[in-house]
């Protein structure tokens, strides 16, 4: 057997190894990265602890974990071994760990020093998942702080040089050429008309009957791949296998998909883009890529992830053509013009930027960081996201008033499963011979049935082997065992974690509204809508939805919420205007969250409680809803100009954004006028608003920026500030004969615009130049003037005319 490409960089990689603490390998696809080199480097480097190994997903590393065994001559669990989710296959002899993702945060959080462990491998960094980021950030703050000794490398197809570059100046950054076999890559743009699935059956049988070899197809999703492997049964050519590969299919199922097609056989995988990278599907020569991928981005307005589908970046379209030479030349038919391809993103959206966060933070809690940013991050996570993830983890008791860690939140973290869960494994602590039933729970709510109803009990009833291997494992986590679950703890353990989703169907229909006040929704027959009350297990956004499609669920009663959680019923008193009888009410309300359960009428509303629901509807309506006149408006514009104008001075802000900020300090002193009847055009805003000014201020105002101005014949003339030409002096223009200097405000460093008026009050010309005016066009505008108003006084020289306020020129 040849060398694999990656041996050429071997030596260099052990020296950088060596002398620095951390290393970044880019090789790509078939290098070798990580079936061979980890031997190597356990065989090459004076290590006296094991090595740790990243793998993004289960298959993959159980795949590469069976190859680095079967390259020693052993069986895993002798040199090498794994551990992921659920199994794990570990000697005392291991040297060099597979693990998961989950798997390592879990270890770093129990073993930070990591005593054992010399070098820790992150593979197929690329694909920037949240769990990896977060495992760097934390290697990092070990080696900074704990650790100088331990050795980081993070290995990747394709690098985002400038993110790395940023967080790991000094690391030595080694390339692995790969191996060279030619792939041909096709662009070619899917029809418009017709189903993609058709469509795409037909790319697919057209090349295996131009082509030898077996094929890979990329397809965003698992739906995508049934409706495609359907279309292609009823066509393909005789002795050709299809076989699905996604997420969602056991690893036995998985691990069929990737085995070498027998011989006289030709086989299709139809992917996701689980096969980009992280497995090797031998025999693949043909590639066709749909250039679609379907991922989840959390949205914070929902509170629950959207799946949606869109083109990939250039560099997973690079993965993919790739696929086709690891062995051989190959073909790849890109499904996508050369011009759109180019246009592409060049990277993919790292999964810390479109995730819940709520895990994340609690595992950078519980490692003692109170501050996410204090760890170094490729990309910083954002504040709202971090800030709906302090809010479910406070729901979930995990963080008190302060953000800091609860003694339960310590347990939730230490147990390395999703916070809502692992609240509801801690609850079932107090619940008498409730784990079994909870790690149940667990195991379904992880992973739920993907082609039933969606009704919990269904699950429960008849639990497959997968749910029963992992409730076992999750028992064992908790230092029990799993026995049988009791269908009469599953309720009380569900609203310990799942409070915020009772659902409460709106009348008869299939919508329903959430206590956290959003809504959700089931399909017209789906058999659950007979239930008012509902506990939400899972949601998800479909691409061109609001409402949150209920996927998992579970039915219950408001008898039931009163007997099992009665503290999640509380009461509140809420203003509300009777449209009837013209006035607010005071109402009390029995609640779960935003639904209301029973109203009945409370006292008699105080002033407080009157002002407060004044500026409760004010701030639901915006400031439109106020009655704004000509004055106040005036008078908004006057102080906005003022800012600009007169810099100087420190003028208070009346933009929207400030009076909506301070609406209790400027309006409150209206709103304690105000009547019962809640009348708003009562308000004197231009009395607020002048209010928030002080005797210096508004001295200076009234003076610099006036209402009013003299004019030529002595007369105050209103200043317009609410036209779009403002300041604006619309007037007479016998008013302005003899006026030959502009008139200004701001002292001096503003012109009006003057508008002259015909005697009809029409506009005859707009100026800020009188002098100019009177010297140029104003004799095309006498002309004119002369023969429509001949009875009016139209001078040969206005500048030097006195100026007038008669209607009609003096008789002689």
């Amino acid at each position: 057997m040849s060398p694999l490409p990656i041996h050429d960089v071997l030596d260099e990689l052990v020296l950088a190894l060596s002398t620095s603490p951390q290393v970044i390998l880019q090789a790509p696809p078939g290098a070798g990265k990580s079936t061979w080199l980890p031997i190597q480097l356990l065989q090459r480097l004076p290590l006296t602890g094991k090595i740790i190994m990243l793998e993004p997903r289960r298959l993959a590393a159980k795949n590469v974990a069976y190859r680095l065994a079967h390259y020693l001559g052993e069986a895993p669990g002798a040199t090498v071994g794994y551990r992921m989710r659920a199994e794990h296959c570990i000697g005392k002899t291991t040297r060099l760990e597979v693990v998961t993702e989950g798997v390592l945060t879990r270890r770093l959080q129990q073993d930070p020093m990591l005593e054992d462990v010399s070098l820790v491998i992150i593979d197929e960094f690329h694909e920037r998942s949240l769990q990896a980021d977060l495992a760097l950030a934390f290697m990092l703050d070990i080696q900074e702080g704990l650790r100088d000794d331990l050795k980081l490398l993070i290995m990747s197809a394709t690098l985002d040089n400038r993110r790395l570059g940023d967080v790991l100046a000094q690391a030595p950054i080694i390339t692995s050429a790969g191996r060279h076999f030619p792939v041909e890559r096709f662009y070619h743009g899917i029809p418009s008309q017709g189903l993609f699935s058709v469509n795409l059956a037909n790319k697919i049988v057209e090349v295996l009957r131009q082509e030898q070899g077996d094929m890979l197809v990329f397809l965003p999703g698992e739906r995508e791949i049934h409706q495609v492997i359907n279309e292609v049964a009823a066509r393909c050519p005789a002795g050709v296998v299809l076989s699905p590969l996604y997420g969602a299919l056991s690893i036995e199922q998985q691990q069929q998909a990737i085995t070498v097609s027998a011989t006289g056989q030709r086989k299709v995988v139809f992917a996701t883009n689980i096969a980009e990278t992280s497995l090797t599907i031998e025999g693949i020569s043909l590639i066709i890529d749909s250039v679609l991928e379907r991922v989840s981005h959390f949205d914070l307005r929902a509170g629950t992830h959207r799946l949606k589908t869109h083109y990939v970046s250039q560099s997973s379209m690079t993965q993919r053509a790739g696929r086709a030479g690891r062995l051989m030349p190959g073909k790849c038919w890109h499904l996508i013009t050369y011009e759109q391809a180019e246009r592409l993103a060049e990277q993919a959206i790292p999964e810390i930027l479109r995730s819940d966060l709520t895990g994340l933070l609690l595992n950078v809690l519980a490692w003692g960081c109170q501050e996410v940013t204090r760890l170094n991050w490729l990309d910083l996570p954002s504040q709202p996201a971090l800030a709906h993830a302090r809010e479910q983890l406070r729901q979930l008791a995990a963080v008190d008033v302060e953000g800091a860690l609860t003694s339960k939140g310590i347990k939730m973290a230490n147990l390395g499963i999703a916070p809502r869960l692992a609240a509801m494994l801690i609850a079932s602590e107090s619940l008498s011979a409730s784990l079994s039933t909870a790690a149940l729970l667990t195991a379904i709510i992880e992973q739920p049935e993907r082609r039933g109803d969606g009704d919990l009990r269904d699950s429960l009833a008849a639990p497959s082997g997968v749910w029963n291997t992992r409730a076992r494992q999750v028992c064992r986590i908790l230092g029990g065992t799993f026995t049988t679950s009791h269908p009469d703890k599953v309720l009380p353990l569900l609203l310990s974690a799942f409070a915020d989703r009772i659902a409460y169907r709106r009348g008869a229909s299939h919508r329903y509204q959430l206590a956290d006040g959003r809504g959700a929704i089931l399909t017209l027959d789906h058999p659950l809508t007979r239930y008012t009350w509902l506990i939400v297990l899972h949601l998800q956004l479909s691409a061109d939805r609001h409402e949150a499609n209920i996927q998992l669920a579970f039915p219950l009663s408001l008898d039931d919420i009163r007997r099992e959680a009665p503290q999640l019923i509380t009461h509140r008193h809420a203003l509300e205007w009777e449209e009837n009888q013209a006035q607010y009410k005071v109402w009390q309300h029995e609640v779960i969250g935003e639904i209301i359960v029973s109203s009945r009428p409370g006292a008699k509303p105080n002033p407080e409680q009157l002002i407060a629901a004044y500026l409760a509807w004010i701030r639901e309506k915006g400031l439109t809803g106020l009655p704004w006149d000509k004055p106040a408006l005036e008078l908004r514009e006057r102080l906005r100009y003022a800012q600009q104008w007169l810099p100087e001075v420190a003028w208070p802000s009346m933009t929207d954004t400030h009076l909506m900020d301070s609406l209790a300090v400027w309006l409150g002193p209206e709103l304690v006028r105000l009547p019962s009847s809640g009348n708003f055009s009562r308000i004197n805003l231009y009395e607020a608003l002048k209010a928030q000014l002080s005797w210096e201020q508004w001295k200076c105002l009234e003076t610099d920026i006036p209402t009013h101005i003299s004019v030529p014949t002595g007369r105050k003339v209103a200043i317009d500030y609410l036209s779009p030409r403002a300041p604006l002096l619309s007037i007479r223009v016998q008013e302005m004969y003899g006026q030959q200097r502009p008139l200004s405000v701001a002292r001096g460093r503003i012109n009006l615009v003057i508008e002259l008026l015909s005697p009809a009050q029409r506009p005859i010309q707009i100026t800020q130049d009188l002098a100019g005016f009177w010297q140029g066009s104003w004799r095309e505008v006498q002309k004119e003037m002369k023969g429509r108003y001949p009875k009016h006084l139209w001078p040969d020289d206005p500048a030097n005319t006195l100026p007038t306020t008669k209607i009609r020129k003096s008789s002689t």
